[in-house]
């Protein structure tokens, strides 16, 4: 494809590939603008996601499996995760054209049907996550004695983050910057607390060391005792531990395509991907199993933030204020993530519309590229929020957050399916000059698709046990699984012309590529020379 002289870099990228089909087409519409920049990259990468589940969630898991175990469960997950976000980089910095999404990769490098009920699943699980997040964060403000109703507190907070997504996407990235800050610091400082307890030196000069994992042990059991009990607490704690990990790889894939200079920064946040995992997850969970018995009364009897480890550990410490702060970072990180989750629920029916698979209308953009169509209807999901205001309504509420708990796992599945089929076509294809090209892959990849079909299976092993069957728990564990096979199958039969897959060496690996190229993201945006506070500034 040719590019005349005067057209604007805006233009021409609104003719890359229909994310789904390949082809070549022309919308009439703005597109989405590159406003994200390397710093924003970095600390999303970072700290994008991170809410509630590693501040307050992973107390439930350390009262039921034991610090030993919920340890394990955490460097297994992470392990994943990095496979997870090595391979789609791989295929994200190659293509990060305006629209770009797992679904989008889907459609083009495996079947259309993959690509249609990934988009469903990433747009309704995200949008039902902004719901969850932001009733986390309104619940924690409890923490403090207020005469303010639950429902004002999620009406501010749903005010500020739909204002924040119509917006420029700059100014999302500007905010994610500076929320993510705030997880990094606190997480930091939490990790110098557990070692300055750890040794000792909290005010009341109690040596902990590995005492908790002594007494009450380092290995709970579950369902049954013994060694069986052991493997299933911990197979439990691998299950669950993925929540604190939600779509974290997949929120890169879906920024790339309004990022600045993506073949550039991409890399570089897959690399801080590798120490976020090390320090904020593996060092936590160790953190947490050190200041924190498994015993501790607050994990199962504590409501919202008084549940979280890290208040508990502060509480017996005898710090007096040091919780407060704490709970007020808890609260921001909980925006955060609600802020983030819109944002990939807004992009994802937004390449769901680009692809053909949604109304036309959603393609439609601001002169500053955002997609308000998309944005105003994936908002509709925080509504369910205010199902938590009563009690009658919360278990309604419960049912469409249940709706999530094996999206993790199936966007993995599928994400390391199409990684595989992308290698497979830049082999058939004689595609080798890739612009990011991870030494651990294809095997970590092999290894990924493999282990998460399988923890997705398991997700709900408890209620196979003797005694403890439920049909409500049964459901509950897998209805996000089911509502995924409907929608694939469903698409099937209404594309059977169509093969199961694409064949290698027809997967489109061309269309867009000349237009990404000619944006100038394969090295710096300009020739100019910045002195070092503005490179690390931009």
């Amino acid at each position: 494809m040719t590019k005349s002289p005067d057209e604007k870099p805006l233009e021409v990228l609104d003719r890359t590939s229909s994310c789904a089909e390949g082809q070549i087409v022309t919308h009439d519409a703005l597109v989405t603008q590159r406003g994200i920049k390397s710093r924003h990259a970095q600390m999303m990468a970072i700290g994008g996601t991170i809410g509630t589940g590693l501040f307050v969630g992973v107390g439930e898991v350390l009262a039921l499996a034991g610090p030993a175990n919920i340890l394990l469960a955490y460097i297994t997950i992470c392990i994943i995760v990095y496979a997870i976000i090595t391979a789609t980089n791989e295929m994200n910095t190659y293509l990060p054209f305006s629209g770009c999404s797992m679904a989008a990769y889907g459609t083009r490098f495996v079947s259309p049907s993959l690509g249609f009920a990934m988009g469903l699943l990433y747009w309704y699980s995200f949008g039902i996550l902004v719901a969850y997040e932001t009733t986390a964060a309104a619940l924690v403000i409890n923490y403090w004695s207020n005469p303010v109703p639950l429902a004002v507190w999620i009406t501010l907070m749903l005010i500020v983050v739909l204002a924040l997504n119509f917006f420029p996407v700059k100014v999302y990235g500007e905010t994610e910057f500076w929320f993510a800050s705030l997880k990094v610091f606190l997480i930091i400082g939490l990790l110098i607390l557990s070692f300055v307890l750890f040794l000792g030196g909290g005010p009341n000069h109690t040596r902990l060391g590995f005492h908790y994992w002594k007494s009450p042990g380092a290995f709970n059991t579950y369902l049954v005792s013994g060694s069986t009990g052991r493997f299933c607490a911990f197979l439990y704690t691998l299950c669950y531990s993925v929540f604190s990990f939600n779509f974290a790889p997949e929120l890169l894939v879906v920024a790339a395509g309004e990022m600045q200079n993506p073949r550039k920064n991409l890399p570089r946040a897959a690399k801080q991907y590798f120490y976020r995992l090390i320090i904020f997850y593996i060092l936590g969970v160790l953190a947490i199993g050190v200041i924190c018995p498994s015993n501790a009364s607050g994990l199962t009897n504590g409501t919202g933030v008084a549940a979280s480890p890290w208040v508990i550990a502060i509480k017996r410490a005898g710090i007096h204020g040091l919780d407060s702060v704490v709970n007020a970072v808890i609260i921001t990180s909980a925006w955060s993530s609600a802020n983030s989750y819109l944002y990939m629920s807004s992009r994802t029916l937004y390449s769901l519309a680009r692809a053909g698979s949604a109304p036309k209308i959603f393609t439609r953009c601001t002169r500053h590229g955002v997609p308000y169509y998309a944005v105003l209807c994936s908002s509709l999901f925080s509504l369910l929020a205010y199902m938590d205001c009563s009690s009658g309504a919360s278990t309604a509420f419960n049912w469409f957050v249940s709706l999530t708990n094996t999206a993790g796992f199936t966007s993995w599945t599928c994400c390391g399916i199409i990684f595989l089929r992308f290698r497979a076509a830049c082999n058939a294809q004689g595609l080798k000059d890739l612009p990011y090209r991870s030494r651990l892959q294809p095997w970590m990849g092999i290894i990924a698709t493999m282990a998460c079909p399988i923890l997705l299976l398991c997700n709900g092993f408890e209620v196979f046990f003797h005694g403890h069957w439920s049909v409500s728990s049964f459901l509950t564990s897998y209805v996000g699984l089911f509502v995924f096979v409907a929608v694939y199958t469903g698409h099937r039969v209404m594309r059977w012309r169509d093969g199961w897959w694409i064949p290698a060496e027809k997967v489109d690996l061309v269309s867009g590529l000349e237009e990404v190229e000619a944006l100038g993201v394969d090295g710096d945006d300009d020739g100019e020379k910045r002195g070092f506070w503005r490179k690390l500034w931009e």
